[in-house]
């Protein structure tokens, strides 16, 4: 990293983290600071395991418990106000916290980790707690040989507010200090003494205290259906650089640019350089049909949810909508001044980018197949650029958006309230692709320059660059690794953690253009120059 070099972007605590645990008694506040809208249901704080499980394992989580856990008032845990905190992946509503299977119910929870606060054990480490936060491992060489470095801002005197004369520059500033959470006040620059304590044998013989604390694993075949899936997708990620090709179609006359796939996998359609969308049984292993709107290249395209509507994105300026039942074109919307580049769809919004220097979203889904009237589309935001944009991604909650242009600029925008949150010139080329992470923490971007560059999103640092001796055109990533479509066809496996290139396999004859992936993470399509699309498996 270019100095100030630091380990973690956010911080232990922040307005974010404690209304992370207070969002069942305090909505009101989680509201305002999320622009009027809750979390992803997977995101709540739904359980202590996976709470604790997040901590201890995601590189991006560190959340500092709350003073909460440790009184008497049990409501942040159970949600008697019958909040609609929404519904999560394996279909079940976010209610209670669920709590570990040693805790009767929520009072006896807080009752044990009262007990846990008050033990030997504690009392044997706290000082080392207190040279971390307020001692001398907080700032300095102790800090960075203890893993303790934090964003500059968050330490006192981090940034001398007074030097900066743009009064708005000030106020993000202050803005981001205050939201972001801040380190306390350096108390001790030397080692802390040790509480004097009795020698207590283990951390379950608890001085004074007969409960045991920590025999309480959970119980084997109570993993939810979210958790297996969850289980998954990591063994997927973990086994990528076995990916093995399993068929290869020639379908388009020039190179492919986009692929969408039906829910139940048996439909894949393409759109090429050619100006077709084709669409093609997997199941048959037959092309189907083939469409023309114009005789312009298509750039991309996407299946509406309920699989009845295909969309494309064109360079002649328009999208079209292309009913599959009715085998005919549903709608065409003229919304650009320029090519459109790359079309993205969230909750009826459609996104459309375009070398015109803009990003536009619209509201509304097309009209009805059976209904003679056209639909009217109607522009809720305009997200203006300096140059062309190249290509756009929503985050999993369709909250943000990103965008790379020509020159090699990454946007990070809130698509609440339709402002640009960072502008990150990373590149030295135009940009092929961005994503953000599952977490919506972190964007990727990839560009003709051949790097990989991650992002944070909250704070729009560049925290992370990687080089490849030739442009990566498109990606999937999990977060930690990275599968990239290569100029020259091969397919790279990349982990992000290690710093390193893990994988190469052989794929395209020509640049591989585009990407696709089911949600199990079991099943990849790459199109290419070369005009063909090719089906991967995963072999583990």
């Amino acid at each position: 990293m270019p100095e100030p070099k630091f380990m973690y972007g956010s911080h232990y605590s922040s307005p974010g983290y404690v209304l992370f645990y207070l969002v069942r008694i305090a909505p009101e506040y989680m509201l305002c600071l999320q622009n009027g809208r809750f979390d992803n249901a997977d995101r709540m704080f739904n359980s202590i395991a996976e709470t604790w499980k997040n901590c201890l394992d995601g590189a991006t989580d560190f959340k500092e418990l709350i003073p909460e856990f440790y009184g008497d008032d049990v409501s942040f845990l159970v949600n008697s106000l019958k909040l609609d905190l929404g519904k999560r992946q394996g279909g079940q509503m976010v209610d209670d916290v669920e709590l570990p299977p040693w805790a009767r119910s929520p009072e006896d929870f807080l009752q044990k980790s009262k007990e846990a606060l008050e033990s030997g054990y504690v009392s044997e480490h706290l000082h080392e707690w207190i040279d971390l936060i307020f001692g001398y491992k907080q700032k300095g060489t102790d800090a960075v040989g203890a893993h303790n470095v934090f964003h500059p801002l968050t330490y006192e005197g981090g940034v001398d507010l007074n030097s900066i004369e743009d009064p708005d520059e000030k106020v993000a500033m202050l803005t981001q200090i205050l939201e972001f959470g801040q380190t306390p006040k350096q108390l001790f620059v030397t080692p802390h003494p040790r509480r004097i304590t009795p020698k207590c044998k283990s951390f379950s013989q608890t001085c004074g205290h007969n409960a045991p604390l920590v025999d309480s694993p959970v119980s084997p075949g109570e993993e939810s259906f979210e958790d297996l899936t969850e289980e998954s997708k990591t063994l997927a990620w973990n086994n990528i650089t076995k990916l093995q090709l399993h068929e290869r179609y020639k379908i388009h006359k020039e190179a492919v640019t986009g692929i969408a796939v039906s829910g139940n996998g048996s439909s894949v359609f393409t759109t090429s350089q050619d100006s077709t969308l084709k669409m093609f049984s997997k199941e048959s292993k037959m092309l189907q049909r083939s469409i023309s709107f114009s005789n312009m290249a298509l750039s991309s395209c996407l299946l509406l949810p309920g699989d009845a509507t295909v969309i494309s994105s064109s360079w002649d300026n328009n999208v079209y909508f292309y009913s599959i039942a009715f085998g005919r074109r549903q709608d065409t919307l003229m919304g650009h001044d320029d090519a459109v580049s790359k079309i993205c769809w969230h909750d009826n919004r459609l996104y459309s980018a375009s070398w015109d220097s803009t990003v536009k979203v619209w509201s509304g889904a097309p009209a009805e197949t059976t209904c003679p009237k056209r639909h009217r589309f109607d522009m809720l935001a305009e997200l203006e650029h300096d140059v062309s944009v190249d290509t756009i991604s929503l985050n999993a909650a369709g909250t943000m958006l990103v965008s790379g242009t020509r020159e090699g600029t990454v946007s990070i925008w809130d698509l609440t309230t339709a402002t640009i949150l960072h502008q990150i010139p990373c590149h030295s080329g135009t940009i092929r692709d961005a994503a953000f992470s599952p977490d919506s923490r972190h964007v990727l971007s990839t560009g003709a320059d051949g790097c990989l560059n991650v992002i944070d999103v909250q704070t729009g640092m560049l925290i992370s660059s990687m080089t490849s001796d030739e442009p990566q055109r498109c990606f999937i990533w999990d977060g930690n690794s990275v599968l990239s479509g290569s100029q020259s066809g091969e397919l790279l496996v990349w982990d992000l953690l290690g710093g390193k290139l893990s994988e190469r396999i052989q794929g395209h004859a020509g640049a591989v253009t585009c990407i696709w992936m089911n949600e199990q993470c079991s099943s990849i399509i790459t199109g290419g120059e070369d005009r063909q699309i090719m089906f991967w498996k995963l072999q583990y």
